[in-house]
């Protein structure tokens, strides 16, 4: 039986999303260890990179021109997609929340919806506009409404700049980028990322600290690397290929309001490996989510604009 691009596209994008979800279940281990949050994701983009490299080759099987006609979009995906977008973040949640940070960085589809709507200057369909309203609503209600409560400039800029560089990702993965596979593109991007946020980090902007004993993970201990491994190959690797292959296929658009699921995803992961609380307030806001995308998939297909490389994601 065959099934349907979009069907396909749902399919990765959901596998992405439950991927990026199970992340915050085992870098939590690693962060009260003692690992700042540039270290270790400045380890897992390094780890996810390295085991995405043999798929990266085999994908490209020789064709290294590929990679040269496509090094904009590596170079954006590396630099803006994961690691500005990791640095901006981090930097928001040192001046204001958590959630606040999350809620703003989560308005990605919000600036994909403006942007289309400034550069064609036609007004979005009423089903795009009626799924931003629910899906932004579920968000808030997801990670609760009392994240907006920050008000120093400087951590909502960044956070601001996060959620740029997050719809940034999704229209980079959304192009076809000179025909460069998905896998290939994340692998490189990552280990692109890598050295760009050690760099950062050997700068002091940011906190960068490790550990290297053992790690308590779902009520047992463990070595420090075998968290580490599997966000990295589960909630980095697998992740970001399944996200761009869900882009390449939905379109930066409908790929980003599936990606919402994400924080759904994050709290009932935490839920069941970590025990904390799952409200029926999130519930419901992930039902809102839902009813956004089915909105937004709703809206009869329309050709993107093209978007210049110079104003080229999260993932933490």
């Amino acid at each position: 039986m065959k099934v349907a691009p979009t069907s396909t596209g749902l399919i990765a994008a959901a596998v992405s999303f439950i991927s990026f979800g199970t992340s915050g279940a085992f870098v939590k281990p690693l962060l009260e260890a003692g690992w700042s949050p540039a270290a270790a994701v400045t380890a897992r983009a390094l780890t996810a990179g390295l085991v995405l490299l043999p798929f990266v080759l085999v994908s490209l099987r020789g064709r290294w021109d590929s990679l040269l006609q496509a090094r904009w979009p590596v170079v954006g995906m590396g630099v803006v997609g994961v690691a500005i977008t990791q640095v901006l973040y981090f930097a928001a949640i040192q001046r204001i929340p958590v959630a606040t940070a999350l809620l703003i960085e989560f308005l990605a589809p919000l600036l994909l919806v403006g942007f289309t709507w400034a550069v064609s200057r036609r007004t979005p369909a009423p089903v795009v506009l009626v799924g931003s309203v629910l899906a932004v609503g579920g968000l808030v209600l997801v990670i609760g409404p009392g994240a907006i409560q920050a008000v120093d400039p400087i951590g909502l800029a960044a956070a601001f700049g996060a959620a740029i560089g997050c719809a940034v990702y999704f229209v980079i993965a959304a192009r076809p980028n000179n025909g460069l596979p998905p896998v290939a593109l994340a692998g490189t991007g990552l280990l692109l990322a890598a050295p760009v946020l050690g760099i950062v980090g050997a700068t002091g902007l940011l906190p960068f600290t490790a550990t290297f004993g053992d790690v308590p993970l779902l009520g047992t201990t463990t070595a420090w690397w075998v968290p580490l491994l599997v966000v990295a190959v589960v909630g980095t690797a697998l992740a970001y290929a399944s996200g761009i292959t869900a882009s390449g296929i939905l379109g930066s658009r409908l790929a980003s309001f599936v990606a919402l699921l994400e924080v759904v995803s994050a709290s009932l992961f935490a839920w069941l490996l970590l025990g904390e609380e799952l409200t029926p307030l999130q519930l419901a806001g992930g039902v809102l989510i839902l009813g956004g995308i089915a909105s937004v998939r709703a809206e009869r297909p329309v050709v993107e604009p093209a978007v210049v490389p110079g104003i080229i994601a999260s993932r933490h």
